[in-house]
């Protein structure tokens, strides 16, 4: 089974074998996020079990070393255990619907290009508006935002229609942003079970983005610290 596991104040365990490799938040001209490539890929112990640095000061990136006991990290959980469907609002076009549930934001910034997501679904009418809404709800590595069919969805809003969600096997990315200089969250996708310090298993997901920097206010889920505190995988 692909499982992550949260320990108190200290490090994710993963279990399962799960690849993992860095993604790199590929730019456009004007520096907008318009698509991720895949960089090198980090070796993971034959066993398939690894720890993974939660507080953001190992020096063995990405990696635990420790350090959360060396720096009395505070990795207190404190994000909401509320469904997704629960947490969203929904933004209604012409053909398509945009689920928004904010507190997931990992400030990848792949909403903003072409006059911003929440903009384009209400045009998704137009074939090429439509695509762009399914690619950038798509590629939001917080699972922030999802795209569905409004003709699928009853009364044009209704939670339970299926989604148009990228297809991923279970593997973990460390994100990487070049724009801004930083590294960011732990990209997990596939629909990798998370467990709670406490036992309980968070919603599964087909992407989520847990917190690899120690600074969010909203863990265990990144909420674009990362940014501010400079993170970098560098040693």
């Amino acid at each position: 089974m692909n499982k992550i596991t949260i320990t108190a104040d200290g490090p994710y365990l993963v279990q399962g074998a799960m690849p993992l490799a860095h993604q790199h938040i590929v730019t456009n001209a004007q520096g907008e996020s318009v698509a991720w490539r895949e960089g090198q890929a980090v070796a993971v112990p034959g066993a398939g079990v690894y720890a993974l640095c939660r507080c953001g000061q190992s020096a063995h990136k990405p990696f635990c070393d420790g350090a959360h006991l060396r720096v009395g990290f505070d990795g207190t959980e404190v994000a909401s255990r509320k469904p997704y469907d629960v947490q969203a609002e929904h933004v209604t076009g012409p053909t398509l619907v945009l689920d928004d549930a904010s507190a997931l934001c990992a400030f990848a910034r792949f909403c903003d290009p072409q006059g911003q997501v929440w903009q384009l679904v209400l045009e998704s009418n137009r074939p090429a508006a439509a695509r762009l809404v399914e690619q950038q709800a798509g590629d939001c590595p917080g699972g922030r935002l999802r795209a569905r069919q409004r003709a699928l969805a009853q009364g044009g809003g209704d939670a339970a229609s299926p989604s148009l969600e990228p297809h991923f096997e279970p593997s973990i990315g460390l994100v990487q942003d070049t724009a801004k200089g930083v590294s960011g969250p732990l990209w997990v996708r596939g629909g990798a079970e998370v467990l709670s310090a406490d036992g309980t298993a968070y919603e599964a997901r087909n992407r989520v983005a847990l917190c690899r920097c120690g600074a969010s206010a909203n863990k265990p889920f990144c909420d674009g610290s990362h940014v501010s505190s400079a993170f970098s995988d560098a040693n």
